[in-house]
């Protein structure tokens, strides 16, 4: 079960984070894994990271906020593999601040990435996908994308956006053998967050860790292996009666 054996999967923001964890496991379960990120050095290391485990990975780099930049790295991944039978669109950035502390280059830097770098990577992919006969595209969203979270103004909107991407998509391609989902994580402990706390609650970062832990009432925040583990589910054949779906990993936040 859960085998991505003779499977080509892109993997963007693949480098770091939930990412990288996606890429692992994916590449441990049999799939041509593709790194896609902004740092190239970061998504040669995870594309090493998978050959060292006994799969197939390669890296390049790509931001796909960039048109040029996306259409060349899925032509690329077309060239080597062949195909594209899994897309999972995982590249992001997080911003702090509510609609009146939100300066316009940072909304607009979030979306750039966020929104219009998901809605390019798809864009580039898909026509790949379809030619292959059809696939999965796995989007990461948010728990910000179903409930309200204080002074995340630009990052819920993003994450709202790709909440109705995806469903457009699932609705628009499901007659042509498309799947499309998305994953809504609570906090995950990536090196985002250890960054973020030490840069903005210098000395107190173990405090901030606890308070931030603590907002999911399991009492701790996810890890990106976890959030991996569902991913695989979700482009895994597995769940092939299951499209245009949010699929919350959260910890109980949204129980209470």
């Amino acid at each position: 079960m859960f085998e991505l054996t003779h499977k080509v999967a892109v993997v963007t923001g693949g480098a770091s984070g939930i990412g990288e964890a996606i890429a692992l496991l994916f590449g441990k379960q049999g799939a041509r894994v593709s790194v896609l990120d902004v740092d190239e050095a970061a998504a040669r290391h995870a594309a090493e990271r998978i050959a060292r485990e006994g799969g197939q990975a390669d890296a390049q780099r790509c931001d796909v906020s960039s048109a040029a930049d996306t259409l060349a790295a899925m032509a690329a991944v077309e060239k080597a593999a062949g195909r594209i039978d899994i897309l999972a669109n995982i590249a992001g950035i997080a911003h702090v601040g509510t609609i009146e502390t939100t300066a316009e280059a940072d909304f607009d830097r979030v979306y750039r990435v966020n929104v219009k770098g998901m809605y390019l990577s798809t864009q580039a992919a898909l026509p790949i996908i379809l030619k292959g006969g059809g696939g999965v595209i796995l989007n990461m969203a948010s728990i910000a994308s179903l409930i309200g979270i204080p002074e995340r103004f630009a990052y819920s909107t993003s994450k709202g956006a790709v909440l109705s991407m995806t469903r457009s998509i699932a609705t628009d391609y499901m007659n042509k053998n498309v799947r499309c989902n998305c994953i809504c994580p609570a906090r995950v402990h990536t090196p985002f967050v250890d960054g973020y706390l030490k840069s903005a609650y210098p000395g107190r970062e173990q405090e901030m860790f606890q308070e931030l832990s603590a907002y999911q009432p399991l009492g701790r925040m996810g890890t990106p292996e976890e959030v991996a583990q569902l991913a695989l589910y979700l482009c895994s054949d597995e769940a092939s009666f299951i499209t245009g779906q949010a699929f919350p990993i959260d910890g109980g936040v949204l129980v209470l």
